[in-house]
């Protein structure tokens, strides 16, 4: 996910440490949806988990700009610096988002 040179993201990290940090915040965040996922196909009292799956859904939306982000590097397409702008704004948003749904995972 190559960003241009300079201080990116909340904590104006180098470089190669925010791509990092972004790659990071796209794993986490994909494992999350995964185990919600898992968790809605094997729970018959979905409606207790209520809590998980508004979380869930905040984090979809925090996480909006980065699924972008990396949908279009995968199809080699343009991602401009817009969105790559966008992605340096809400990455922490998108953290926080995907670390909240874990908690509450690990607490059911």
């Amino acid at each position: 996910m190559p960003f241009a040179l300079g201080k990116y993201g909340p904590d104006d990290q180098p470089r190669e440490e925010f791509e990092q940090r972004v790659e990071a915040a796209f794993r986490l965040q994909n494992r999350m949806t995964s185990e919600v996922m898992v968790m809605q196909e094997g729970d018959v009292a979905a409606k207790d988990h209520e809590a998980i799956l508004q979380a869930e859904q905040l984090m979809e939306k925090n996480c909006n700009y980065l699924n972008e982000y990396v949908s279009r590097d995968i199809d080699g397409l343009n991602k401009g610096l817009f969105l790559q702008r966008h992605v340096e704004k809400s990455v922490l948003d998108c953290e926080t988002a995907a670390r909240n749904v874990e908690a509450l995972l690990k607490a059911r």
